[in-house]
């Protein structure tokens, strides 16, 4: 498999992202959860956990709490797949800031289709080429050197575009241009993404410090849908996920493997200032 030259960082969000992952490279909880099943996650979750393993004590607790995380984060591709239904397996699939990799490979799992992960981490694509072969389908789950905002791809060659929690290290307007741009007529984007409720707030203390956690800049919900419908990107589905994504941040609490992020997540949540919202959308007629 090719290796993409390496990606020319244009703004202080890609320098930020790129310092921050591709120098992250013994972070626990990514790797210690994803160590059970080789699919790394570079996301949370949605839906409730077994209250069970909260009862139980020491490491059978730990180990128990672990593995439910993991099992969170793995099911919640499922919220991707589940609004793409059905794919063909001739189609081809662009995962925007693909990480160290499971979201790609749980897509090529689900649709038996191509899949291309762009990133600009190369220690993470090169992890997540690793996967690849792993799982046995590096011939159909490629992991690309570039960016997403500007991924040198043809015109038109993807069926569907998704992004997992990524767009908070981009421009939306900038990047879904991009991804009208890559669609083909009729092809569908689908995203998940937490934000700010500017229906309240916008610039609820949360977001700073979630910010300053992940080098990243939390976007606006009004922003993301201005920003689909500008690149002629139409939303079809809306779904807010906020009161699901609370029990993952719950659990994760619990976790020796927390980091101290969790309760703005949970405050956030809580109080409607941070929303956490799945946006599918498919490429109008005339989008460029």
């Amino acid at each position: 498999m090719s290796v993409d030259h390496a990606v020319q960082l244009r703004t202080h969000l890609e320098q930020a992202a790129f310092n921050y992952y591709d120098n992250k490279r013994n972070d626990p909880i990514n790797l210690a959860l994803g160590d059970t099943d080789g699919f790394y996650h570079h996301h949370f979750a949605v839906g409730d956990f077994d209250h069970r393993f909260l009862e139980l004590d020491g490491e059978e607790r730990e180990q128990a709490i672990n593995a439910e995380l993991h099992r969170m984060e793995t099911r919640q591709v499922r919220t991707v797949t589940e609004i793409l239904e059905p794919v063909p397996r001739t189609a081809r699939i662009l995962d925007g800031g693909s990480g160290r990799g499971g979201t790609a490979l749980l897509l090529h799992q689900a649709f038996g289709c191509r899949v291309d992960g762009v990133n600009i981490s190369r220690y993470q694509n090169t992890f997540a080429r690793e996967q690849a072969t792993r799982h046995g389908c590096a011939d159909m789950v490629h992991f690309h050197d570039r960016n997403m905002a500007a991924t040198g791809f043809p015109d038109e060659s993807f069926d569907c575009v998704v992004t997992n929690e990524t767009t908070m290290y981009v421009d939306p307007h900038e990047t879904f241009a991009e991804f009208a741009r890559l669609l083909k007529p009729g092809g569908r984007y689908v995203m998940l993404t937490w934000c700010t409720n500017d229906a309240l707030t916008t610039k609820p203390a949360e977001v700073q410090a979630i910010d300053e956690h992940y080098h990243c800049h939390t976007h606006r919900r009004v922003t993301y849908l201005r920003a689909a419908i500008d690149a002629g990107l139409i939303p079809y589905q809306v779904d807010d996920l906020t009161r699901p994504a609370i029990p993952y941040w719950v659990l994760r609490s619990h976790s020796k493997l927390a980091t101290g992020i969790e309760k703005p997540y949970l405050d956030g949540y809580r109080g409607d200032r941070v929303n956490y919202i799945r946006i599918a959308a498919r490429k109008g007629a005339g989008a460029r």
